[in-house]
């Protein structure tokens, strides 16, 4: 039905989906949620991310204050990533959305994706 009215994305909305809807951030907010990590075992835990990658999408979210990096003084050095407490309460959000995609975006019976094959 058309209104006349031209209707406006939110810009609160607009801002958290030009961050979290980047690649790779969201899985990192929600590894983080689990705990601190080191770069490396952050790295692992997501075996498709490139180190490049991680240390830019780690840069971007310390630059936005939703994850700290400390360094622990070796032998040997060590960097650990966690989430401030900003951070930490999109913990909600990305519990619904992760209930929402089991709900609504399973994967398809193997039978249909052996067919589209």
């Amino acid at each position: 039905m058309d209104t006349g009215q031209t209707q406006v994305c939110d810009h609160a909305l607009t801002q958290v989906f030009s961050l979290l809807g980047k690649r790779w951030t969201g899985m990192i907010i929600g590894v983080l949620l689990e705990g601190p990590l080191r770069f490396a075992e952050l790295s692992r835990s997501m075996p498709s991310i490139t180190d490049g990658m991680l240390s830019s999408r780690l840069g971007e979210l310390r630059e936005v204050g939703l994850v700290e990096r400390q360094i622990i003084e070796g032998p040997p050095v060590a960097t650990i990533y966690r989430l401030t407490p900003r951070g930490q309460a999109l913990r909600p959000a990305l519990v619904a959305l992760t209930e929402w995609a089991r709900a609504h975006m399973a994967e398809p019976p193997a039978s249909a994706a052996a067919e589209r094959s």
